[in-house]
């Protein structure tokens, strides 16, 4: 009995890895279930015969055994003999399932060829994100969902425009065909209806052909609620709570349900860990963004310390720290919405360690600033505020946007609708919404664009309202208006390198006439510094002085007055700007400007 023992010990050893893992000799199946008495694994290569294939007991309640005439392909399932009778559940990590409520697929993450696509995400600085979600981004058929196959297909669109990162709203299985994504049933497994694993690799393989990143929304706030065999997985819980997996008291409860992950238990932190580890590692993701951070730190996310879960806090850190130390390009954001120091700030130093977080002080600010009826109740302070918030004394540990899947729902609606409910294709909404775009893109921060945005999408966000593709021909001088913009902020021409900068200077914030001007520079001078020029108002200026951070000629890159960008735009003649001596705003010398209503202006030297 003892060698038998030692035998089963050394054969664990050899085989590493929970869930389904393949070998060249057979299929290794690994859970942990510590309350069960027995485990049998049961699927296609025995027949779904409960006894034919038990596990053996290893070490702190986890069970394994190979089964040798199992491959890749194979479906499988995991039964747990209990106190509370015989239990049939999903392997919490399966990375593949058949659906939701179906069975587990074993799945080999080395069978898909990558053929060695080169590829490194690029500098923070340069990045300008387009969030998308695969199930309405791009369908086909009506009454359908898009796939990540589907989705490969507009990637050429999404290169042209100019965009070199993509973040996925999440891909982890969840119940049924259509969902936000942000209720996952099986973390480790890919949407069935998406594509699976091998259609989130190919996505990934694509993306990077065309020179795009890819960052992946996770969810480690709650799992579930529905669909959900991780819920009291192998019988055992307190207090009519979730088991194992989950805390099983007063932490357990979150907005979504009471399914909490226990992050105080070394498996969970652990399964936790690897799954976020997992995306950057098999699937080549780019970075990480997680959702709802204040719930992972805090029961109630009211940032009350006696609500305080400090274990969350210190599996994020672990989570980052690992990121920071085995994948040092990749980006972790954190959708946190606290406008806090701590969350980006390094773990060294105490904090989270996120690179970048999703600021609230951004969107919350210029979304009023843009959709508020009257000029004159524009606050031009609560504007200045937005543009030169940082975290850190770092531009770049923020994400800057006007439109998101949480700002364009949940009671809200998209910009240009929130301008104009029902009658998007008006001047006022167009012309305002660009004026946020510009802001978006010419701030310090790291850009994001939410799908639909440039194709003047109505209404506002659903799982079941798949984007309008038919509108990047009817509104094609709009989306060249978000186009030529991303590529001026990515310096394409070699003229605006200012706008990759850290560094802002608002020469002049007019409340009375509702004008920004600011300068943009990396290290500053000519094809460096750039002068944005923003003004929030119906008024045409046909002399407005300003200083200006430099002699010379200003030559104008952009003006989103452009009739080539709607006709309905005026096409004033704004042109460049020669400078004038006499010190105006602090400034050496000054110019003159003409600057049409709700316009933004963005101006750079040659020489």
């Amino acid at each position: 009995m003892e060698n038998l023992q030692t035998d089963q010990a050394e054969t664990a050893q050899h085989y590493e890895g929970m869930g389904a893992t393949c070998y060249p000799e057979g299929v290794y199946y690994r859970v942990w279930a510590p309350h069960a008495e027995s485990v049998s694994v049961v699927g296609s290569f025995n027949d779904w015969n409960d006894s034919a294939t038990p596990l053996q007991p290893e070490e702190n309640g986890v069970w394994g055994v190979l089964v040798e005439n199992s491959k890749e392909g194979d479906e499988y399932k995991f039964v747990l003999k209990t106190p509370s009778g015989n239990l049939y559940r999903n392997d919490p990590h399966a990375l593949k399932m058949t659906n939701s409520a179906g069975n587990c697929v074993v799945y080999n993450h080395s069978s898909f060829d990558w053929q060695d696509v080169g590829f490194q995400i690029p500098s923070w600085h340069e990045i300008v994100i387009y969030e998308l979600h695969v199930g309405t981004f791009h369908v086909k058929e009506k009454n359908q969902v898009g796939t990540l196959y589907t989705a490969i297909e507009k990637l050429p669109y999404l290169k042209e425009m100019g965009f070199n990162a993509v973040e996925l709203m999440p891909c982890s299985e969840f119940p049924g065909s259509r969902s936000w994504g942000y209720n996952p049933a099986n973390p480790f497994s890919i949407e069935s209806d998406y594509g699976g694993p091998d259609g989130l690799k190919a996505f990934v393989k694509a993306a990077h052909e065309a020179g795009i990143a890819v960052i992946l929304d996770v969810v480690y706030n709650h799992f579930g609620p529905s669909d959900l065999d991780l819920w009291q997985f192998d019988g055992w819980q307190e207090n009519d709570g979730g088991g194992i997996y989950f805390y099983n008291d007063w932490r357990a409860e979150t907005p979504w349900g009471n399914t909490r992950p226990d992050y105080g238990r070394n498996e969970v932190r652990q399964y936790i860990h690897d799954n976020a580890l997992m995306w950057l590692k098999d699937y080549r993701i780019d970075g990480l963004r997680m959702d709802m951070v204040p719930y992972i730190r805090n029961v109630k996310a009211d940032g009350n310390p006696g609500n305080d879960i400090k274990e969350g806090m210190s599996l994020i850190q672990w989570i980052n720290k690992d990121i920071r130390d085995n994948c040092p390009n990749c980006i972790t954001i954190a959708e946190d919405m606290h406008s806090l120091d701590f969350i980006t700030n390094s773990v060294e130093n105490g904090g989270l360690g996120y690179g970048s977080q999703w600021d609230a002080e951004f969107v919350h600010s210029i979304r009023d600033a843009i959709i508020t009826a009257n000029d004159q109740d524009r606050n031009m302070d609560q504007v200045v505020a937005a543009i030169t918030n940082k975290y850190n004394t770092d531009s770049f540990q923020r994400i800057i946007y006007t439109e998101s899947h949480d700002e364009v729902a949940n009671g809200q609606a998209r910009v240009v609708e929130e301008i104009a409910e029902g009658d998007v294709n008006n001047w006022y909404s167009k012309k305002r919404a660009a004026l946020g775009v510009a802001l978006v893109l010419t701030s310090p921060g790291i850009p994001m664009i939410f799908q639909g945005q440039p194709l003047l999408e109505d209404k506002w966000f659903s799982d079941d309202d798949p984007i309008d593709w038919s509108r990047l021909d009817k509104f094609s001088g709009f989306a060249n208006l978000h186009r030529d913009m991303i590529h001026i902020r990515r310096n394409w021409f070699g003229v605006t390198k200012g706008l990759q900068g850290q560094n802002v200077q608002i020469i002049r914030a007019d409340n009375e006439k509702k004008v920004i001007v600011m300068h943009r520079w990396d290290q500053g001078g000519p094809k460096d510094s750039v002068v944005v020029v923003l003004n929030f108002s119906t008024e045409t200026f046909s002399d407005y002085k300003v200083g200006l951070p430099r002699t010379g000629k200003w030559n104008l890159r952009f003006n989103s007055d452009n009739e080539q960008y709607d006709l309905e735009f005026s096409h004033l003649g704004v042109f460049d700007i020669e400078t004038m001596e006499g010190e105006f705003d602090d400034l050496p010398v000054h110019g003159s400007l003409q600057i049409p209503p709700y316009t933004a202006l963005i101006f750079s030297q040659e020489e």
